[in-house]
């Protein structure tokens, strides 16, 4: 595969001042050649008129499973969010309803310039998820979400059987071309301490992260402390899940103690501010975190406590909800921007996000001359401030179009908006809801 983006803006992430317009080469899925007036060499040629060329966003904390329940879970708190609806649609879905609401997701999200992504599955059906990545081509690390104590949805598995699955499931799909496996432990209020200490020792053996959630909400730490007599970041150390291939969803309720445990062992936090909002969960303290050193990225979550997989949109939260508390230079737009790519391919243990010779060709054509976005002097403040899914052109993954002219390649539109119908449907008959 050999192309060359001719007279693009080309846009690096952290850079400071005005971006530079040239050629970027692409050969065998990564970036080869950056320069003007680079020769053809016989590479097919993507002419950019100064249209703005940038890493793809990479999405540290999605649920594809819940993309078919946007709009049904509204103006709840994240316990009863889970326990009254989230669960039980989860605890019905099948196979084919699964796959269709990870393939409606990931629409979105490659039409939005998310390239990669860091999701969590439900407890079954993780195999539909992995199907409609695969397909999609993005990028992503998935898992089953592992929970062995029981809750009101039925929606729990022995720990033996958990361990069992989610371990075959990572021979099958860790590594497997632009897949890797993430063992996904719900959060300590659904798992068994014997259940995290096996992940943490699994998923090490077999070179895989390690997702789950954390300190989301003021009950659940209260819930984490009965049970445990810790607080939570402190008890996911204790049985092993903290470092940098630990990856936290949340963590807006921290002692100072357990900010200083996260900077020391490189644990990742994964940063929702959509989702914290809507779940009245609270404003997790991420200048004060990032000044201590903590590792944090972005993502959106799930469509039901979101409702939408747009990366602009926690772009512009992520550095708006911090102002007013502690003054307008807070939050950065460079900063921000650089915590949804570069920092996000860290994350995830990647080498993408940035515009450099030798890194993934994984890439989004951005239109700088919608009327929303103009004149935009300063792409950084334009992609965070100004700028939504509609000035994504075209998304390219190791090189490989998936989006062309606002269309994803990997399967028919109408297709998907008839798959999701009817998949809804049945989990609505099944759930009573």
């Amino acid at each position: 595969m050999h192309l060359l983006f001719r007279d693009a803006t080309l846009i690096h992430p952290g850079a400071q001042g005005a971006p530079p317009r040239g050629d970027l080469r692409v050969r065998d899925g990564l970036i080869a050649e950056i320069g003007p007036g680079l020769p053809s060499l016989g590479a097919e040629e993507i002419l950019c008129d100064g249209a703005w060329l940038a890493p793809g966003f990479v999405q540290t904390h999605v649920h594809l499973v819940q993309t078919l329940f946007r709009g049904l879970a509204d103006d709840l708190a994240l316990m009863d969010w889970l326990r009254t609806r989230i669960w039980p649609f989860e605890a019905n879905h099948d196979e084919e309803s699964a796959y269709f609401s990870a393939r409606l997701g990931l629409t979105e999200l490659l039409l939005g310039g998310t390239t990669t992504i860091l999701d969590m599955a439900s407890v079954r059906h993780t195999e539909s998820i992995f199907r409609a990545c695969e397909e999609s081509g993005a990028k992503a690390a998935v898992g089953r979400a592992m929970m062995d104590l029981e809750n009101e949805a039925g929606l729990s598995e022995a720990t033996e059987r958990s361990l069992r699955g989610a371990s075959d499931e990572a021979d099958r799909w860790h590594g497997r071309g632009r897949l890797r496996y993430a063992f996904a432990p719900r959060f300590v209020p659904s798992c068994s301490e014997g259940l995290l200490r096996e992940v943490a020792a699994e998923a090490r053996r077999r070179g895989c992260l390690i997702h789950t959630h954390a300190s989301e909400n003021r009950d659940e730490v209260e819930l984490v402390r009965q049970m445990t007599g810790r607080e939570n970041v402190q008890y996911l150390h204790d049985v092993g899940l903290s470092g940098p291939d630990v990856c936290l969803a949340h963590c807006i309720h921290l002692s100072d103690a357990e900010v200083r445990l996260l900077a020391e062992t490189g644990t990742r936090v994964l940063h929702c501010p959509s989702s914290n909002l809507k779940l009245a969960s609270g404003l997790a303290k991420i200048p004060e975190l990032l000044d201590a050193g903590v590792h944090v990225s972005l993502g959106a979550d799930g469509a039901p406590c979101n409702n939408r997989l747009d990366m602009f949109t926690e772009m512009r939260l992520a550095a708006l909800t911090q102002k007013p508390r502690l003054g307008a230079t807070v939050m950065p737009a460079r900063q921000v921007y650089e915590l949804a790519t570069a920092k996000g391919a860290e994350a995830l243990g990647l080498n993408s996000g940035r515009l450099e010779v030798g890194r993934p060709a994984d890439l989004v054509l951005l239109r700088p001359d919608l009327p929303e976005v103009l004149p935009s002097p300063d792409p950084a403040s334009a992609m965070v401030y100004a700028m939504s899914p509609a000035s994504v052109d075209s998304v390219w993954v190791d090189g490989q179009a998936l989006v062309r002219g606002r269309r994803v390649l990997a399967w028919d539109w109408d297709e998907t908006v008839a798959g999701v119908r009817a998949s809804l449907a049945r989990v609505r008959a099944r759930a009573g809801r």
